[in-house]
């Protein structure tokens, strides 16, 4: 399977989507429209080493973007069920969301064409559903730092 759309880039409408949480929740993107900025985080896979590395930073840093009004919601294609006793395993603050159809990873362009799970990859999207910064990783075992993601906040000033 392949896929033919880009990753989407600073200055596009954020497609919309509605997916399921680790709370059995659903959010979808537009609630937000107004309301608070949010930062998508497509990771590839529950329990893997970077993965867990990455979600348990947004954990640590929770306050820092909530400081933002930033939003943090983290996309795996993974089931609900696994990314909930992920979430669970360590102690995230942070609510997952799972793409397990592979709809949004698909529209954001962010599907692994051959692996058939998203790349690692960050949206920034304001209150007016634009993305203002993106970053899709070159490898999945390669992530960014918080540090990174916060200091493109600071310089978009939301």
């Amino acid at each position: 399977m392949s896929t033919t759309v880009a990753p989407l880039q600073a200055g596009t409408e954020a497609p919309d989507f509605s997916l399921r949480t680790t709370s059995g929740e659903f959010v979808t993107l537009s609630s937000f429209r107004g309301q608070k900025n949010v930062l998508l985080a497509f990771f590839p896979l529950a329990f893997t080493g970077v993965c867990t590395s990455e979600l348990c930073a947004f954990s640590e840093d929770f306050d820092d973007f909530s400081s933002f009004d930033v939003e943090v919601l983290p996309i795996s294609v993974d089931a609900s069920p696994s990314l909930k006793e992920f979430r669970s395993k360590y102690d995230m603050k942070v609510e997952l969301l799972s793409d397990s159809k592979r709809e949004a990873s698909a529209a954001f362009g962010v599907l692994h064409p051959q692996a058939f799970f998203s790349n690692r990859a960050y949206f920034l999207i304001d209150k007016t559903g634009m993305i203002r910064w993106s970053y899709v990783e070159a490898t999945i075992d390669t992530k960014r730092d918080n540090a990174e993601i916060l200091a493109a906040i600071r310089a978009i000033a939301l």
